[in-house]
């Protein structure tokens, strides 16, 4: 029963890793070791649950249906093993996380430090990326994700919402005048992300759409930060991205009472069940960022 079992587990990984020679560096195991075990595992169930090529694999139809099934027991046993853990130490392990380059360098840093000094037993391994990893083929635990939770199999957990204000610095309003009302924007530089053309404000009671337009397009909220403090335009981004240009001075709200639409923040993970390492983190990006 136990050498069924860890089959089972083998199986996982090798759908997972979408190959068995990915899945044999993840498990520690041979190449061969491990097709032999696969396939003596098929040879127990009495049906074919892979499409071997030499190139890929595929799932069967039985294969797809024995994968879901699998995957929700072998999830089961880790967290219990996990939870186990947890009562004789605290959490351990390496934690690795997909953190958008901006938004972890500017914001997230010194949280994950504060949470490191918490939970001396974790390692971490952070990939700062702009691209969305595949929590589901990928070594992942979790990602941190803003905007809008696209619609998939994966669980997303609310973090924060970050309502953006308007920023620039003296030298640029000095220069350029300082917007008495949103329309003003209009002839104004804005530091926009990407291409967009227009900024929705509201003011609590009213919502107004303005067009911008500036020199630069970017897609870096870092670097936006940094146009916007060598005079460069009005920049629309969280406070908390800006706290330290408005505590020395560098930027300075401008039209404080109108702000645009708050950004969700989601800690996205493949499955519910999840080790105590994960779940920790999670529950302290919450608790933090919700004093904020």
């Amino acid at each position: 029963m136990d050498d069924y079992l860890n089959d089972m587990a083998l199986f996982v990984e090798v759908v997972k890793a979408k190959g068995f020679r990915h899945a044999a560096e993840t498990v520690g195991i041979p190449n061969s070791t491990l097709s032999r075990r696969i396939s003596a595992l098929e040879k127990t169930i009495g049906l074919r649950l892979l499409h071997r090529t030499t190139r890929k694999i595929e799932l069967t139809e039985a294969g797809q249906l024995y994968f879901e099934r699998c995957k929700r027991i072998v999830d089961e046993a880790r967290l219990a093993h996990a939870q186990l853990g947890e009562m004789l130490a605290q959490p351990s392990g390496t934690l690795r996380v997909s953190l958008p380059v901006d938004f972890a360098v500017t914001y997230l840093a010194p949280l994950i430090a504060e949470f490191a000094d918490l939970y001396p037993g974790i390692q971490f391994d952070l990939d700062l990326t702009p691209r969305r990893v595949d929590l589901v083929s990928e070594p992942f635990d979790v990602a941190i994700r803003i905007g809008e939770s696209e619609s998939s199999q994966l669980i997303a957990r609310p973090l924060a919402s970050l309502t953006p204000f308007l920023y620039a610095s003296p030298g640029y309003l000095a220069r350029a005048g300082v917007p008495e009302k949103p329309a003003d924007l209009a002839r104004h530089q804005c530091l926009a992300i990407l291409k967009t053309s227009a900024w929705t404000l509201r003011d609590g009671k009213r919502s107004v759409t303005v067009p911008v337009n500036g020199r630069f397009v970017l897609n870096s909220v870092g670097m936006i930060r940094s146009l916007a403090n060598v005079d460069r335009g009005i920049v629309l981004v969280p406070r908390e991205v800006v706290e330290d240009d408005l505590a020395n001075g560098t930027l300075r709200p401008v039209l404080p009472a109108w702000y645009g639409t708050a950004t969700p923040i989601y800690a996205m993970t493949e499955t519910r069940l999840l080790p105590a390492k994960t779940q920790r983190f999670i529950e302290f990006l919450q608790e933090r960022l919700a004093r904020r």
